[in-house]
């Protein structure tokens, strides 16, 4: 079972699953691409997330709920403009081109940092660069689902995510050999994060496929099918409709695609930011302000280790079973950080449960939603969901940021943990598998006694 349900609604087409070419076929070409420009991009974002906690609460003496405020935004502003860059995919059929322009505005506020040195020109140019990646994020995953046939979608994903991951495991130790060798050790991170995501734009303008989606995989030993010629005498096919609001608006009348917003919501309300995660083990274990930039780093290797095997067994048996899980993880991360003892294994035990949390639902997710969306509003669907998520996590960090800062660390802990809990069981209660259809009564036998 899937998250929902395996089966896609009428009019979502895709493509048969593969099964004789190989393994090297499960995975489009446009993929490999795609996850080769969010490596280098998420190089140059996680080199500026690594340090930017240090430096605003360090650095420029931002309290708890100011950083969760700032946190709130930088997550929020994604989560807003996913809508509108999904929308805008799906109406122009062009996600290459809609996704182009998020990635080249997020590289054009990278330099911005070097010139903003308080709170408020480092929130302006933090909601710019996060415009940016809301805008791209639901037309780069579309066309990784448009490439790939459905069976194969949540190994698709994992392998855009653990390459993804890489970036975010190679960004965090650039960050720490700058600090370690530049005199103006945040300046210097951020002019290199300038430049590497100068090159994700140029490899995704020469190496992503062109059009609204690339070709999904077929069979090495099948011939490429013909375009269908209009019958003699009829006109030819019209162009599609162009994609309304309305027809947007629609999706949410999908019983699966509603029970997966609803539930993304409903968890992503008791997540806690990585940032907060990672201000918080420094606490409790008293690790030093210099490896402070390298935790994201335990985080993206267990996700870079698992988020293809993830993918696969989410294929296997069933998405629901793994998305939840990943929230169990979660769970237990918490409470190792309110309950366990100060073990010296504490930072790598909690490090590797974030790990695993990432790995079981950020491709698992989107491939479920993938599922249930017709082919021409793919991107939209993406982006409803992503961006009730993003919203509910915003929420959580204005109020885990508040709860900081009233009660201390434990208590705000204690809550979002009880929070995470209980939605877990809601959200495990509604996208249980529907029982199957009763199979239809077979009619009765006639009866030899009567005679016509």
């Amino acid at each position: 079972m899937y998250l929902a349900d395996r089966s896609a609604p009428s009019g979502a087409k895709t493509a048969p699953p593969d099964r004789g070419s190989g393994r090297a076929s499960a995975v489009a070409p446009a993929v490999l691409a795609l996850g080769t420009v969010s490596l280098i991009t998420d190089i140059s974002s996680e080199m500026v997330t690594a340090v930017l906690p240090l430096y605003l609460i360090a650095g420029l003496g931002l309290s708890p709920l100011g950083f969760g405020a700032l946190d709130g935004v930088y997550n929020g502003v994604s989560a807003l403009v996913q809508l509108t860059g999904g929308h805008l995919a799906d109406r122009v059929r062009n996600h290459k081109l809609v996704a182009g322009i998020g990635y080249g505005l997020s590289a054009l506020c990278k330099p911005l940092l070097l010139l903003a040195h308080s709170l408020g020109p480092i929130s302006v140019v933090l909601a710019l660069e996060r415009t940016g990646k809301g805008l791209r994020t639901a037309p780069r995953d579309a066309l990784i689902s448009l490439s790939t046939p459905d069976a194969l979608q949540g190994r698709a994903f994992g392998v855009h995510r653990a390459m993804d991951t890489t970036g975010a495991l190679l960004g965090p130790l650039a960050a720490f050999l700058i600090l370690g060798v530049a005199v103006d050790g945040y300046d210097a991170v951020f002019g290199v994060s300038a430049c590497v995501a100068l090159l994700g734009v140029v490899v995704l303008v020469l190496f992503v496929p062109s059009g609204t989606a690339a070709t999904p995989p077929r069979r090495a030993d099948t011939p490429p099918r013909p375009a269908a010629a209009a019958p003699a005498g009829l006109p030819a096919p019209a162009r599609p409709n162009p994609v309304r609001l309305r027809d947007a608006a629609a999706l949410l009348r999908l019983p699966r695609l509603r029970a997966l917003a609803f539930c993304a919501v409903l968890l992503g309300l008791t997540t806690v930011s990585d940032a907060f995660v990672y201000l918080l083990l420094q606490r409790r274990t008293g690790i030093d302000d210099q490896w402070f930039p390298l935790l994201p780093l335990g985080t993206a290797a267990v996700f870079l280790l698992l988020a293809v095997p993830a993918g696969a067994l989410a294929d296997r048996i069933g998405r629901r079973t793994v998305f939840l899980t990943g929230h169990a993880l979660l769970l237990a991360a918490y409470g190792l950080l309110l309950w366990a003892p100060d073990w010296p294994a504490l930072p790598y035990l909690v490090l590797a449960l974030h790990g695993m949390f990432y790995a079981a639902t950020d491709g698992v997710l989107p491939a479920a939603v993938a599922a249930t969306v017709p082919e021409s509003l793919r991107a939209t669907g993406l982006a409803l969901v992503g961006t009730g998520q993003a919203l509910a996590r915003f929420a959580c960090s204005l109020a885990f940021g508040g709860a900081w800062t009233l009660w201390g660390t434990g208590p705000a802990l204690a809550a979002a943990a009880a929070g995470l809990l209980c939605c877990a069981v809601v959200a495990g209660w509604v996208l249980r598998p529907s029982p199957p259809a009763p199979a239809p009564a077979a009619p009765a036998p006639p009866d030899p006694a009567r005679r016509p």
